[in-house]
């Protein structure tokens, strides 16, 4: 065999970065056919795997979290490696893993949260929901929440996220016993009482997005008094309605009617309304709202009409948005990679060869968990088309950037799916010990102590790229 073709047989190396559902979809799309020999490194800023299944799923939605043990399947592939603690931008540049690998696909997702831009939002008090989701799930980056003094709470936002909130917010602490949530957080959650939980949306009940499922857990918790406000249902013709909304508004006015004896804490649906105002000198105090309605072309316009809501913490839930990735080109826009059907375009529209991208930062923050599968797919059917039409003989291949050792030069030592195993093993003995079935550790220290069992150079350290 001469060495043209075995170069021609030899695996064309992947590499995805972000180890989030979708790219393990685009792992397991890769590795799954049989048109072009893969070999895929999957590369990740954490030590652990599964991105927002491990730390933006509510900990209480075991059902849902259960998709990471499906996706730890891929890890049994042989031709897939998982390199944690590697970062994107500063350990490893773009122009590297160009030369390292065949083909790059980005699997960022979608890492900050849409503004309300209004005056007070940056007091004390005012939490993004993906901040509080992350503290609550045990991100290691996640900022210790405070709930010292709060009484009542605003979710701004009428989506999933909201509901999760306010279900964490307002859910007996006992009944989050059995999760993997981190125990300080138990321990946070059940020192403090929410009397009043409030959810808010510019829209009215039928233009929310809450699936009906987590609308139906969250108005059916025990000792919850739910209210919706009388005019959420005004102007509402539920012949047009699909089937999902009609239910949601079903279980919204069901909710209201029931009465709950000695109610611990009230979840008040206040739809119709829009932030103007965040209260507060050194700390929120309370939320402005002013009444909306819909103008002539169906936009959301202000009546003039406010009120005032006492609220010593308030979580805006409306919305995630990708950010720029080192030394690519992204849509400010709608905060997303310029693409071509998971192409990777120039702002201007120009495919840029061997670079692909996959789920929130290719189509922005739409979809559940499953619609990555799907999005995966379509990306690596055009990536396979390319691979097999690139062409590349002896020297080019020999001329592949070693990544690992260009990583080793600078001190780095990559984390395996092994090394993850070890934190599994770890979680779960402390959950033993605390009766539960797992326990999820949260702190950096403790995580890069686990990983650095048998590791040249001892543990990683934060001038090692961990931020």
């Amino acid at each position: 065999m001469t060495g043209t073709d075995r170069v021609a047989d030899a695996p064309r190396r992947v590499a995805i970065v972000g180890a989030g559902p979708s790219g393990l979809f685009a792992a397991q799309a890769l590795l799954s056919q049989d048109e072009v020999p893969v070999e895929v490194d999957v590369i990740d800023r954490l030590p652990t795997p599964f991105g927002l299944v491990r730390y933006g799923v509510a900990p209480d939605h075991d059902s849902i979290k259960s998709v990471a043990t499906a996706l730890a399947r891929v890890f049994d592939a042989e031709h897939l490696r998982f390199l944690g603690l590697v970062d994107f931008g500063e350990d490893v540049t773009r122009d590297e893993l160009l030369a390292a690998y065949d083909a790059v696909i980005y699997a960022a997702g979608a890492s900050e949260d849409r503004r309300m831009n209004v005056p007070g939002e940056s007091l004390p008090g005012s939490v993004s929901a993906r901040e509080f989701v992350a503290w609550y799930s045990g991100h290691p980056d996640a900022l210790a929440q405070d709930l010292a003094g709060v009484e009542s709470a605003v979710a701004v936002g009428v989506g999933n996220v909201a509901v999760d909130v306010a279900r964490i917010l307002t859910r007996d602490p006992a009944d989050l016993e059995r999760t993997d949530m981190p125990q300080a957080v138990i321990d946070v959650l059940a020192s403090h009482t929410i009397a009043d939980m409030w959810i808010v949306g510019r829209r009215g009940p039928h233009h929310a997005s809450f699936t009906t499922k987590e609308l139906r857990e969250l108005c059916s918790l025990d000792g919850v008094q739910v209210r919706v406000a009388a005019d959420a249902f005004e102007h509402i013709d539920e012949a047009d309605l699909d089937r999902r909304t009609r239910t949601n508004v079903e279980v919204l006015r069901e909710a209201a009617q029931r009465q709950v004896p000695e109610a611990r804490c009230r979840l008040h649906f206040l739809f119709w309304r829009r932030p103007v105002t965040l209260e507060g000198t050194d700390h929120v105090t309370g939320i402005t709202l002013e009444r909306t309605a819909l103008d002539e072309s169906g936009r959301v316009v202000g009546t003039g009409e406010t009120s005032t809501l006492d609220a010593e913490l308030v979580l805006r839930a409306i919305g995630y948005r990708g950010v720029p990735l080192p030394g690519l080109p992204f849509d400010l826009e709608h905060g997303v990679i310029p693409n071509e059907d998971g192409r990777v375009t120039t702002e201007d529209g120009h495919v840029l060869p061997r670079e692909y991208v996959v789920g929130w930062i290719k189509r922005g923050p739409i979809g559940v968990i499953g619609t990555n599968k799907s999005d995966a797919a379509q990306t690596v059917r055009l990536l396979l088309e390319d691979l097999a039409h690139l062409p590349r003989d002896a020297s080019e291949d020999a001329a592949l950037l070693d990544l690992d050792r260009h990583l080793a030069e600078r001190g780095l030592h990559p984390t395996t799916f092994e090394d993850w195993r070890r934190i599994e093993e770890a979680e779960a003995a402390r959950g033993d010990e605390l009766g539960r079935a797992r326990t999820k550790i949260e702190a950096w220290s403790e995580l890069l102590d686990l990983v650095a069992l048998d590791r040249p150079g001892g543990p990683p350290t934060p001038a090692d790229g961990i931020r």
